[in-house]
């Protein structure tokens, strides 16, 4: 199996480099390298459906996940998508901010970062692969593996909780009179970042559905990296910096009274 396991990682690291290649180019045309945010959600349905081809005789799990990680990937890549051609040409912030930081050089050090970024593609990806290549057992049907229905349990809620989430969020920004203005509609009300804990909650559901196969637990480290970089790297503290320079001490308030990432109760406001 670890044979196997290799082969098609290989075949996924391949894939992701003429992928990213190709979105470097197209981005470099269009000045906008925001783009890459679709392609990096979109991507991972074609990663899950190369594993389940890469197994002669697909169990019903392996069916259910690559639907599951298909049906993620389309919802998320296509919301992106649509986003970015909303506000083109204009590019997002993070990108502008490394194209300034870059100068000269950055078309080049961005083709490296779109590696990187299929790189992680490949690592966040190991979940599929073990639950794509679980061992068949006539024993173990859908209705009774438990790793199974647990994880499907957890990714759709992560799935409705994030798709609420961006919608309550385009509802409160598509109003005129709340520019400016902090979200605090409905899940927003009990955490600042309802949008990247369901996120994140997918991933966890994906690691424990992995956990029926042998090797399994290898896929826990895809749920960790997620938390890692939503905490502390690309997530909140980019976007919080963001919101502080743009809504100043109403935002200071919000951070002071609602919970960051975990949805909870809010604080009471200061008197």
């Amino acid at each position: 199996m670890l044979t196997s396991a290799l082969i098609m990682l290989g075949l996924a690291l391949a894939f992701v480099v003429i992928e990213m290649t190709l979105t470097w180019g197209v981005a470099r045309r269009l000045r906008n390298y925001s783009i890459v945010d679709a392609v990096w959600s979109l991507g991972f349905a074609p990663i899950a459906a190369l594993y389940l081809f890469g197994r002669k005789y697909p169990t019903e799990q392996s069916l259910l996940f690559t639907l599951m990680v298909a049906f993620w990937s389309l919802r998320l890549g296509s919301h992106l998508a649509l986003r970015i051609a909303k506000h083109h040409p204009h590019e997002d912030v993070r990108y502008a901010k490394l194209r300034a930081d870059w100068g000269a050089d950055a078309d080049r050090k961005m083709f490296w970062f779109f590696q990187l970024q299929g790189a992680l593609q490949v690592v966040l990806s190991v979940p599929f692969l073990f639950a794509c290549f679980r061992p068949t057992n006539p024993k173990v049907d859908l209705t009774s593996d438990w790793f199974a229905l647990g994880g499907c349990a957890l990714w759709l809620t992560g799935l409705l909780g994030e798709s609420l989430a961006d919608r309550q969020l385009a509802g409160f920004r598509a109003d005129p009179a709340n520019k400016g203005k902090v979200c605090q509609t409905g899940l927003w009300n009990y955490s600042r970042h309802p949008n990247y804990f369901f996120e994140w909650l997918v991933w966890v559901g994906y690691a424990v559905f992995a956990l029926g196969s042998p090797f399994g637990w290898l896929g826990l480290i895809a749920p960790a990296l997620m938390l890692h970089f939503l905490l502390n790297v690309t997530g909140i503290p980019m976007t919080e910096d963001l919101s502080l320079k743009s809504k100043g001490d109403a935002y200071r308030e919000y951070q002071r009274t609602t919970s960051a990432f975990v949805p909870w109760f809010p604080r009471r406001s200061a008197p």
